[in-house]
């Protein structure tokens, strides 16, 4: 049987929020739903429909589905699309009623009517499944399906949903036991496997260029969701917080770029509660920025997108981690415990609940931190089991279908479980550890299993149905 070949990039995306599932990934699909009509002849097709089913129709528009879809027909490109033109891309096409298909071929299409939101229809792949229907001026249909199975990753009806790609590792890994085997065999890091394997993609310096450019994404997103005050969109009327504790805790310290506020913070010494109000913002700051539209990183996910750069510039910020060669170390780390869950259980919060997302997201930030701060592998995928141990079970239930209530402050909870599973590894002796990062992934899944769909991200469960919409304090 074929392994399934994950690189660092395939976890960590480039995208825009507020959802990996419910944005990022539809938009993707209609990207290649796009590249499947340019083969056919674009310039001759009469209309296009999208028919979004399950999660995707129940939440999707509070995750900005409908607009993603739209944006991705226009073909364009979430890594660079200005997310300032968002909203008036879609008024335009509202208003217009037509779009630019694929940038080639203008065509009559009424949103409203158009994008088909199929609430109590769902197809058995996954719950997160689109269908593009196409019809020709020479009488001709086509109809594709594609399923958004989480942090962005999409697969068409038909594929077998694994990313291979024809690509051979040299460390083929689909268990933490397969991981931990290598790291044995070779003496090599977490971090130091997995770039070696990137090798089968692109060159080393090349892999330390994009992870680069994905932290400086990462930290820009944190700098600028610390500076925005103001409410978020949706309708629920939730404050921004991380500008208020941004000015708060720096008491009047001026700063006038990342270094500088970095420098600023560091001022404040390096006090329990301080630290953890700081860890706390940098997630909120995140978070904030994801609900916002704005540019994210899936790291797994966008409902997830705080915890692993909270937790890291955790590290830059209160453990002298300002050093190129060691946020690459942690983002290679984290990622690989990402594709080790991807694997055996699922990164979609439609198939497992939030456990498949926050719970995720904090393994990972878990590991990687406990590698930079000197532990051995064993340590780290213990780090990397407590962390998701005591996530198990904790459902997907946004309040309007949308990534805010409980969602973003979920981020923080996830960034502080990481940092504390990472000092428990740290102090403690693996082999006298009951159960393993194996174990807890079984675990996970079987958990996702077991789950009422209702918790799966479908706003018809938990805080969703107890919380009533426009309430002005979350």
């Amino acid at each position: 049987m074929s392994k399934e070949s994950i690189s660092v990039f395939d976890i960590f995306k480039i995208g825009v929020g507020p959802s990996s599932s419910h944005t990022l990934g539809p938009w993707r699909a209609a990207l290649r739903f796009i590249h499947t009509i340019s083969q056919t002849g674009i310039d001759k097709v009469k209309s296009v429909r999208v028919l979004l089913y399950g999660s995707l129709a129940k939440t999707g528009k509070g995750h900005g589905t409908d607009v993603a879809v739209i944006l991705g027909l226009c073909g364009e490109d979430p890594v660079t699309f200005d997310v300032n033109q968002i909203t008036p891309r879609i008024n335009e096409i509202s208003s217009q009623k037509n779009l630019n298909l694929g940038g080639k071929r203008t065509l009559s299409f009424d949103p409203q009517v158009d994008v088909v939101f199929l609430m109590n229809e769902s197809l058995p792949h996954h719950p997160n499944a689109l269908t593009f229907l196409c019809s020709f001026e020479d009488g001709n249909e086509i109809a594709e399906t594609y399923y958004s199975v989480g942090g962005g990753f999409v697969i068409k009806e038909g594929e077998n949903g694994k990313n291979s790609n024809g690509v051979e590792l040299p460390f083929p890994i689909e268990k933490a036991a397969d991981l931990l085997h290598w790291c044995l065999k070779t003496g090599l890091s977490i971090s130091e496997v997995v770039m070696e394997n990137e090798h089968a993609w692109r060159s080393e310096s090349d892999t330390k260029q994009g992870v680069l450019k994905i932290w400086e994404v990462m930290r820009d997103c944190t700098y600028r969701g610390a500076l925005i005050d103001g409410e978020l969109p949706g309708g629920l009327h939730v404050k921004r917080r991380a500008a208020s504790l941004n000015k708060k805790l720096l008491k009047g310290r001026i700063y006038n770029s990342y270094n500088e506020w970095i420098e600023a913070i560091q001022m404040g010494g390096q006090g329990f509660q301080y630290t953890l109000d700081w860890v706390s913002c940098f997630a909120l700051a995140v978070n904030e920025e994801n609900a916002s539209f704005s540019r994210v990183v899936t790291a797994p996910t966008n409902g997830a997108a705080g915890v692993v750069p909270a937790v890291l510039q955790y590290f830059i910020t209160f453990c002298d981690g300002y050093d190129e060669n060691k946020i690459i170390q942690f983002l290679l780390t984290a990622s690989e415990i990402g594709s080790i869950f991807k694997k055996g259980a699922t990164l979609s919060a439609a198939m497992g609940g939030c456990q498949a997302e926050i719970g995720v997201s904090s393994s990972m930030a878990a590991a990687a931190l406990t590698e930079c701060l000197g532990g051995s592998v064993r340590q780290c995928l213990m780090a990397s089991e407590i962390a998701m141990e005591h996530h198990l079970g904790l459902t997907c239930d946004p309040v309007g279908g949308l990534v805010q209530v409980p969602c973003i402050e979920r981020n923080t909870m996830g960034a502080i479980k990481a940092i504390t599973a990472s000092q428990l590894a740290l102090q403690s002796n693996p082999d006298n550890a009951r159960v393993s990062l194996d174990n807890v992934v079984d675990t996970m899944w079987q958990t996702a299993l077991d789950m009422n769909h209702k918790y799966k991200e479908t706003a018809e469960g938990g805080l969703a149905v107890h919380i009533p919409l426009g309430l002005k304090e979350c």
